[in-house]
């Protein structure tokens, strides 16, 4: 499947990164005994909580992806905890429906395409790390919006916003402006809890209400109709 297993790379990385501190804490431990006693372990504890934490959190299952082409999936797992409208003028070009879902540290953080099509804006916008709980965080923090233009029905505009939380701090992209993208196909990863804006057009039938839990590519945001 495609972008399979960048979730797994990126945790080796941060893996691979945490265990430089215990390397060189068991390095100072064979000049300094009483260090590899007191520290060292200490330190090689911490990293293997870590190593279990990151493997769980950049878990990256299988989208069982609906059949009909006129359904909106929703791009990530999480809960539903913003229904509303909203002015969108940047990729939307003005008011149009919003559904937001926010992340937690336990929810698997891959994204998916909500709809198939093209990509056709993706902008990257530094900012705050404001906690991601807060939905003016989508103002105010750190975001990539990405835009697509659906192949069915031809031509709608939906866009998605990434939204980086108080510790979520990187936010990959797997996709960029120009491909062409499936439902359910993996876009992205944001590390650590986080938040997803996406915007609907006014016609689109809302699917979903507030509180309900979503998983990422398969869930049924919203209906063309």
């Amino acid at each position: 499947m495609k972008h399979s297993g960048k979730a797994r790379k990126a945790a080796f990385r941060l893996i691979l990164i945490a265990l430089v501190p215990v390397v060189v804490a068991w390095g100072i431990g064979f000049a300094v005994p009483v260090v590899a006693h007191a520290i060292a372990p200490a330190i090689t504890g911490l990293w293997v909580l870590f190593t279990v934490f990151t493997l769980y959190f950049f878990r990256d299952p299988e989208a069982r992806v609906p059949a009909d082409a006129n359904l909106v999936l929703a791009p990530g797992h999480g809960t539903v905890d913003v229904i509303d409208t909203v002015s969108e003028p940047v990729f939307v070009g003005g008011d149009c429906q919003r559904v937001s879902i926010f992340l937690s540290v336990f929810n698997v953080h891959v994204q998916n395409a909500p709809v198939g099509g093209k990509i056709t804006y993706l902008k990257y916008t530094p900012g705050q790390f404001l906690n991601a709980l807060k939905t003016d965080s989508a103002v105010h923090n750190e975001n990539v919006l990405v835009g697509f233009t659906t192949s069915a029905p031809a031509g709608t505009k939906v866009g998605v916003r990434f939204i980086a939380g108080l510790i979520a701090r990187r936010i990959v992209p797997f996709v960029q402006a120009g491909d062409e993208v499936g439902r359910g196909e993996r876009i992205g990863l944001i590390q650590f809890g986080s938040r997803l804006d996406v915007y609907l057009p006014r016609t689109a039938r809302i699917q979903v209400k507030l509180g309900d839990k979503v998983v990422g590519g398969e869930t049924v945001l919203a209906a063309f109709a």
